[in-house]
């Protein structure tokens, strides 16, 4: 039976994504705290990007690598085992040690597993707090490595996960404001068509692994269609032909 009430804290806690540096000082104050750092695999054998950088800041025998069905789309039965899989256990750290923390590339409430993990664990353990912790994102760290603007004065931004379609991502590429497209890897030939077919190829870029050593960041028309690592961000600048302030 799950308990009846509970003060288990349950903190989603962004790790940025990728360099280890770019963790905020309150990301490190809660992992620290935390009496389990949680982090995603989809595989036990395997060190994620998240555990990585956990690692410069904690030790290895406070991190526990839970399995999740990440990249999981065509069998929905699969995935939803795997999430109940991955609920029950995080629910059964939480009432073992009261304060567990769940690092999660780029920010916890940006497209992460932490938002499905937080809804199954408050289910089975009533009365868990849940807190989350920001963390950098790819766009911004990718902004801040190849000089991208992502916005001026009244323009907006649309971020746009290329697992929906590459049609999506067109419609926004049609509109105006910068353009961020995330998970476009195995699409990119699609996502490189979309770029010509509205005008925007010349001044986009795209980066992986950014603040690791395998870290690529290129201008997207270098790019020749080939298949790019999943975690692929795009960024698509605002046409901007106004001058300083023109957007203002």
């Amino acid at each position: 039976m799950p308990d009846v009430m509970s003060s288990n804290r349950l903190i989603g806690v962004g790790v940025g994504p990728g360099d280890p540096e770019l963790v905020t000082v309150k990301g490190v104050n809660a992992l620290r705290a935390a009496d389990v750092v949680v982090v995603p695999v989809m595989d036990t054998l395997e060190r994620g990007r998240a555990e990585a950088t956990v690692l410069h800041y904690v030790g290895q025998e406070k991190v526990v690598r839970v399995v999740f069905a990440l990249n999981e789309r065509s069998d929905r039965g699969r995935r939803e085992a795997a999430w109940d899989a991955a609920g029950t256990r995080v629910a059964e750290l939480l009432r073992a040690h009261g304060t567990v923390a769940f690092a999660t590339i780029g920010d916890p409430n940006v497209y992460s597993t932490f938002t499905y993990l937080a809804q199954t664990v408050a289910e089975l353990v009533p009365g868990t707090v849940v807190e989350t912790v920001p963390g950098i994102t790819a766009m911004q760290d990718l902004a801040a490595r190849s000089g991208a603007v992502l916005t001026e004065g009244t323009e907006p931004l649309t971020l746009v996960p290329v697992t929906a379609g590459a049609a999506v991502l067109k419609d926004a590429l049609a509109g105006p404001g910068t353009v961020v497209a995330y998970k476009f890897g195995r699409q990119a030939q699609e996502v490189a068509e979309a770029l010509r077919e509205t005008g925007r190829l010349d001044d986009a870029v795209w980066g992986s692994a950014l603040g690791l050593p395998e870290e690529s960041v290129r201008a997207a028309a270098e790019l020749d269609g080939g298949p790019l690592p999943y975690l692929s961000t795009l960024i698509a600048p605002a046409r901007r032909d106004g001058g300083r302030g023109g957007k203002l």
